[in-house]
């Protein structure tokens, strides 16, 4: 399988169960802010994310103008935000708790349509 079309069901279905999650739940969201200022929490999210984003860019860094450019943007988004966490913790904690509820649900749902295009092209569900 295509590194590429992997990456894209991996996103999209991830995208679209976290959508659900904090759409059912949206508890959730103050919940993981909250948590972020637990140093232990803040370590194994900054590490996960560090991993992810690492793993993403090295796999799939293409830079094409279609889902490719999506997917090479969400690696480098978690690497950067996982290293952000990790070296100036208490800056991008409060600058990531800072961000209105509001623009969290717009955030997530406009991730949710992007978790829709991801699946889309991987599963050729509507030929364009």
């Amino acid at each position: 399988m295509d590194v590429s079309i992997f990456l894209a069901k991996f996103w999209g279905w991830y995208l679209l169960i976290f959508f659900f999650i904090l759409s059912l739940n949206p508890k959730r969201i103050k919940q993981v802010f909250n948590d972020l200022n637990d140093q232990k929490f803040l370590i194994t999210s900054a590490f996960i994310a560090i991993v992810i984003g690492l793993l993403n860019t090295l796999f799939h860094n293409i830079w094409e103008l279609n889902y490719k450019l999506i997917i090479t943007l969400i690696g480098w988004t978690a690497l950067f935000i996982g290293l952000s966490l990790f070296a100036f913790p208490k800056r991008t904690v409060s600058f990531l708790t800072y961000t209105n509820i509001k623009l969290v649900q717009v955030t997530y749902t406009l991730l949710f349509l992007i978790g829709i295009y991801l699946l889309n092209m991987a599963y050729g569900i509507v030929l364009f």
